[in-house]
């Protein structure tokens, strides 16, 4: 090589280096608003009366729904699973985090609509409810026409008009009726969610299990046949994903189960089922704890690494356990 070679090649464009030091420095913004984005939140107190001390029966569990919905849009980063830049775009541990959450919020606004809010099945629909619960069950990655966020906001804003004519004693349209039965309508979707999260998470180890689908029915049919062994380990790539959708869940059940236990609590103490909520709540607070891993270890059950999807199935187990026997004892008369 020749020294007027070299030369040349020492002697590189300065738009050059000033757009690498443009790209680094756009990467390390991108880096430090992902890790921020991607903390979870921490878990509030719920509140249980309004501002000047009145207990209102429904107010707990209605401000709570808005308080955790809100979260959603509110928090670092605003909501993510719909975002179509970076750094959101290349998140995926918070976007599960929120679907989980979103997935209590729809069940939670679902059962308000049908159960807690009317007397009996034929009794009216509150309009406030009708409408915002529609809202929350728009598709959580739409981005545009309509967006997920302005139709969640919209949501929010239709449950708390609600709250607000709940805590008006001048209003006696708006009502929530705090009996068992109600509570038991919630808690079997809680059963369901929680029932087949722990599944999830527990297929990170197993490859198979044995197709119980139709058993203890002998007159059970199913539409197409069914084997006998069903291959159901979860995939690599997604362990996490369910692993931080589980978080989510838990996160949201912990301020909903706060709230149950304020707005139900004559019906608890009738049923002597206090400390069968507040071990649902310690299930739940437990399987918060810190991540000191930076990532989710999927080692096996009997293995050098730790399993933490395996970890967070227990949790939920032990959680979903206490809901079957909440909804038990709610049922005896």
């Amino acid at each position: 090589m020749t020294e007027q070679t070299a030369a040349k090649i020492l002697r590189r464009p300065r738009w050059l280096a000033v757009a690498a030091w443009i790209l680094g420095v756009l990467i390390l913004i991108n880096v430090v608003l992902g890790i921020w984005w991607s903390r979870q939140p921490d878990v509030f107190w719920v509140n249980r009366s309004v501002d000047d001390n009145r207990i209102v029966v429904g107010y707990a569990t209605t401000d709570t729904l808005i308080r955790v919905a809100g979260t959603l849009l509110d928090k670092p980063g605003g909501y993510l699973s719909n975002d179509v830049m970076p750094p959101g775009v290349f998140l995926d541990n918070m976007p599960n985090w929120e679907f989980g959450v979103l997935q209590q919020v729809r069940d939670l606004a679902r059962v308000m609509r049908n159960d807690y809010s009317r007397s009996q099945s034929q009794s009216k629909e509150d309009p406030d409810i009708r409408d915002a619960e529609q809202a929350f069950f728009i598709d959580n990655t739409s981005w545009i026409f309509p967006r997920a966020e302005s139709e969640y906001r919209r949501a929010i804003n239709g449950f708390t008009r609600y709250r607000d004519r709940l805590s008006d004693d001048d209003d006696l349209d708006a009502q929530f009726y705090a009996r068992a039965d109600n509570l038991r309508e919630w808690l079997a979707q809680v059963e369901k969610r929680l029932g087949s999260l722990t599944r999830r998470l527990g297929d990170s180890v197993a490859t198979t299990r044995i197709n119980e689908d139709l058993a203890m029915d002998p007159s059970a049919t199913a539409s197409n046949p069914q084997q006998d062994v069903v291959a159901v380990q979860t995939s690599w790539f997604e362990v996490d994903d369910v692993f931080f959708e589980a978080r989510g869940t838990a996160w949201a059940l912990v301020h909903f189960f706060r709230a149950a236990e304020f707005d139900f609590a004559q019906v608890l103490e009738d049923k002597n089922a206090n400390a069968s909520v507040r071990q649902i709540i310690r299930e739940l607070e437990t399987s918060l704890q810190s991540l000191r891993s930076p990532v989710i270890l999927n080692g096996s059950g009997y293995g050098f690494f730790a399993n933490h999807s395996l970890v967070m199935a227990n949790y939920l187990a032990r959680a979903n356990a206490a809901v079957i026997n909440l909804r038990e004892l709610l049922d005896q008369g």
